[in-house]
C-alpha cells in the first residue's frame, strides 16, 4: 500500500512514520492522532508552564517528562473517545470521513479496547503524582467526557475545550507545591483563552462542512468577526498571563519575558487568512512554538523569583 492510497485525513503530519507500521496497526495509530502530534504539544504545555512558573522546572525535570508521556497518552485517549462519540458526525464532514472509526477500518469494540490501553498509560503517569495532583487530574475526567457533546448543545465548544486542555496547569502546580495559588488561576485562565483562540483558528477549516452537518463552533458563531474574536481571546490570554507573571515577580522582567509571546500571537491574528483552510491549519500548528515561548517566559520568571 502506498502513501497516496492510504486514507489519511488532510492534516496528518507523520505520514511516512505511519506508513512504516504494519498495516493492522496503522488505523490505531491514526485513531489516537499519533500522526498529528500538535494536540499532544498543546495538552502538554500548560502543565510545563505551571511547573516552570512555580520555580521547579530544573529540579523536577523528571516530572515534566512524565507530563509529556501523559499528554501523549491522554490526548490519544481523548481522540479515541471523541471519535467513538462522533463517528456518525465524522462520516458527514469531508475532513473527518476518513478517520478509522468513521470509515469502518476499526470496529467499535476495538476502539474501546484501544482507549482502555491508553488510559492504562495515563494511570502509570497518575501514580507518579502526589495526592493533591492526582485528585486534580481525576477531577478532569467529567469535563473531558462531556466535551464531545458540546458541539451539539453550544456554539462555543471551544470554551469547553479550553477548560479541558488547560487542566494540566492545575495538575502541574499541585504536583510541585501540593496546593494552589492566585498566580496559578491567572495562568490557567490565560490558557483557557489561548485555547479558545487557537481552536477558533482550527475551526475555520470546517465552517462549510460544519454548517452542512449541523456542527456548532466558535468560528461559525463569529462569522465575519472571526479575526476580531481571535484577537480578543488572545488579548485576554496575554492579560491573564501578565498578571500571573507579575504575582510571581513584580518586576519588569515578567513583562519583558512575555513579549515574544505577544509578538507571536499578533502575527497569528494579522497573518491568518480566514478563507484559506491550509493557512488556518498552519497558524493553528504554530501554537506549539507559542507554547515554547510561554514556557520560556514562565521559566525566566519562576527561576528568578
Amino acid at each position: 500500500m502506498t502513501d497516496e492510497v492510504e486514507p489519511f485525513i488532510p492534516d496528518s503530519e507523520r505520514r511516512r512514520l505511519a506508513m512504516r507500521l504494519p498495516e493492522q496497526l496503522r488505523p490505531y495509530w491514526l485513531l489516537a492522532r499519533f500522526d498529528r502530534p500538535i494536540g499532544s504539544w498543546l495538552l502538554f504545555w500548560p502543565g510545563a508552564w505551571a511547573i516552570a512558573l512555580a520555580g521547579h522546572a530544573i529540579d523536577r525535570w523528571d516530572l515534566i517528562l512524565w507530563f509529556a508521556l501523559g499528554a501523549i497518552a491522554m490526548r490519544g485517549a481523548g481522540c479515541v473517545y471523541n471519535d467513538i462519540v462522533d463517528r456518525d458526525l465524522d462520516r458527514r464532514v469531508a475532513r473527518t470521513a476518513a478517520r478509522p472509526l468513521a470509515s469502518g477500518r476499526i470496529s467499535l469494540n476495538a476502539a474501546w479496547a484501544w482507549l482502555a490501553l491508553l488510559c492504562l498509560v495515563g494511570l502509570l503517569v497518575l501514580l507518579q503524582l502526589n495526592q493533591a495532583a492526582a485528585a486534580t487530574a481525576l477531577a478532569s475526567l467529567a469535563p473531558v467526557a462531556a466535551y464531545p457533546f458540546m458541539k451539539r448543545i453550544t456554539w462555543w465548544p471551544q470554551a469547553w475545550l479550553g477548560i479541558v486542555f488547560s487542566w494540566a496547569a492545575l495538575v502541574g502546580w499541585a504536583a510541585v507545591n501540593g496546593s494552589f495559588a492566585p498566580a496559578l488561576w491567572w495562568l490557567y485562565g490565560g490558557a483557557v483563552f489561548w485555547v479558545i483562540g487557537y481552536d477558533t483558528v482550527y475551526a475555520l477549516q470546517d465552517i462549510e462542512d460544519d454548517a452542512l452537518a449541523g456542527v456548532r463552533s466558535s468560528a461559525r458563531a463569529l462569522g465575519r468577526c472571526a479575526r476580531a474574536g481571535i484577537a480578543a481571546f488572545y488579548a485576554a490570554a496575554l492579560m491573564c498571563w501578565a498578571v500571573a507573571l507579575w504575582q510571581i515577580r513584580a518586576q519588569w522582567i515578567g513583562t519583558a519575558a512575555l513579549l515574544p509571546m505577544v509578538l507571536h500571537l499578533l502575527w497569528q491574528v494579522a497573518a491568518v487568512r480566514l478563507d484559506d483552510p491550509a493557512d488556518a491549519l498552519e497558524k493553528f500548528r504554530s501554537n506549539r512554538f507559542a507554547g515554547l515561548l510561554m514556557f520560556l517566559a514562565c521559566l525566566t520568571v519562576g527561576s528568578t523569583a
